[in-house]
């Protein structure tokens, strides 16, 4: 998958067309698209004069499994549960599952959770579903913006490839320091985005405990 985060709007129609195909639980995300504030650093001050800050922006970061090359999450399963496809898609046999949890914890993308349902590890698939029928993952297909291109990177006439090719120099990945080797790419990714980012929710802020 490439998303271009230049077409991307935050709407949340992905995640929500995601919830509605994979039937995912309440309060637990398959994808979903992270809402950032980003300050640009200022003009350069003359000399004696204070920094300026820059102008603040908003930054969108759709976030899903990265289906990588070389899963850190597969070798940790107990049971390989966790397996990848001939097609490089990374999905989990729920009959062998045992939600130990320990490929949650090896994600270095967090995008596996403990399905509180069927209690057995739960991630996106790229619609896994879809794809062997023929059509987009849900996710690309309901993309109001086009931001989301999904296809096979070994056809290099594929709309993801020929993309790939267009924006060479300004594709990028999450966190390639784990050398995991991900297979969704991000064109105009922000440096301060490309590792984990700590920040306060405000989209599906946990509810709190009510008092006694």
């Amino acid at each position: 998958m490439v998303v271009d985060l230049a077409r991307c709007i935050g709407c949340q129609s992905c995640t929500l067309s995601c919830i509605h195909e994979n039937a995912v639980p309440e309060n637990s995300f398959r994808t979903i698209v992270s809402v950032y504030e980003l300050q640009d650093p200022g003009e350069l001050p003359h000399p004696g004069e204070a920094q300026q800050s820059g102008a603040t922006r908003m930054a969108m970061l759709p976030r899903l499994c990265n289906h990588c090359q070389d899963p850190a999450c597969l070798p940790v399963c107990p049971v390989a549960a966790t397996y990848q496809r001939p097609d490089g898609i990374v999905v989990v046999d729920a009959d062998r599952c045992v939600g130990c949890g320990y490929c949650v914890q090896a994600c270095p993308y967090d995008a596996r959770f403990i399905n509180p349902d069927t209690r057995k590890a739960d991630k996106c698939t790229f619609c896994a579903q879809r794809i062997d029928a023929g059509l987009l993952p849900a996710c690309v297909e309901s993309c109001v913006g086009g931001a989301r291109v999904f296809g096979n990177l070994n056809d290099p006439d594929s709309a993801a490839s020929r993309l790939l090719v267009a924006h060479a120099e300004d594709v990028q990945v999450l966190r390639p320091e784990m050398r995991t080797q991900p297979k969704v790419f991000y064109i105009g990714l922000d440096q301060r985005l490309s590792d984990k980012v700590e920040g306060e929710p405000t989209l599906w802020r946990p509810t709190p405990p009510q008092e006694a």
